[in-house]
């Protein structure tokens, strides 16, 4: 799969976790223009009062034109678990590559929480199933780690013939999805002004859009799970990139 400019090998090559990127981040130029029935600044008020990934004209800033249904849906003749396990493979990758170009913006400091908006703070469970608020970049390195050692495990992702798919590989997926929206939301809420600055948001837009028809297309996410960027999904629901 390289449709967003990236290439990567077979399932059976190992995943592997992010490593910053150093991009030189362009300057975002922006024009300040009235709409009709609207003055100036009273547009301007319009979209501040919007997260930056919902204005115009970054929201609809894509790749591609359409949806993405003939790209999600079961190809014929393919099993299910393969399909399953090539695309949670591939959009890992993905969303790994894009938190590395903006990792050095994602500390301690900037990031204390693993937050996706007002009132949303993710927490992690440690290894006594006890829920704990950890700064940003330590839950994606946790998380990242998580679910890197879940791909490479042959009992789970077979890269051999032979060994059969476990049972509950649709359970598995559907978690580790659950794990790769919260880095999308975590993106989307507290990076996206990083994301314009690198002109990446054609790309960003694109691969979410297509996570998330896949998503659909497999019940991936519960409805909970995606309340962070509910607007976002919206949005490109009604613009028929989402099927």
């Amino acid at each position: 799969m390289n449709f967003l400019g990236f290439s990567f090998g077979k399932k059976g090559n190992k995943a592997s976790k992010h490593k910053s990127a150093t991009s030189s981040a362009s300057s975002l130029a922006t024009n300040s223009s009235g709409t009709h029935g609207h003055s100036s600044q009273q547009y301007q008020q319009h979209q501040q009062q919007k997260p930056l990934y919902l204005s115009s004209p970054q929201v609809n800033n894509m790749l591609v034109r359409g949806n993405f249904k003939t790209i999600t849906e079961l190809p014929k003749y393919v099993d299910i678990n393969e399909w399953l396990a090539f695309n949670t493979f591939e959009f890992f990758n993905h969303i790994n590559l894009f938190y590395g170009t903006i990792t050095n913006f994602c500390t301690s400091q900037t990031c204390p929480t693993m937050s996706a908006g007002p009132g949303v703070e993710y927490t992690w469970s440690d290894s006594l199933s006890k829920k704990v608020k950890l700064p940003a970049p330590q839950y994606i390195d946790y998380m990242t780690s998580s679910l890197e050692n879940t791909l490479n495990d042959e009992s789970i992702f077979p890269t051999k013939a032979g060994p059969d798919f476990p049972r509950e590989l649709p359970s598995v997926v559907k978690k580790m999805f659950a794990q790769m929206f919260r880095l999308f939301a975590h993106i989307y809420h507290v990076h996206y002004d990083k994301v314009l600055c690198l002109n990446e948001e054609p790309h960003f837009n694109s691969l979410f859009a297509h996570f998330i028809s896949f998503a659909r297309e497999f019940d991936l996410l519960d409805r909970k799970e995606i309340q962070p960027l509910n607007e976002l999904i919206d949005v490109m629901s009604r613009n028929g990139v989402i099927c």
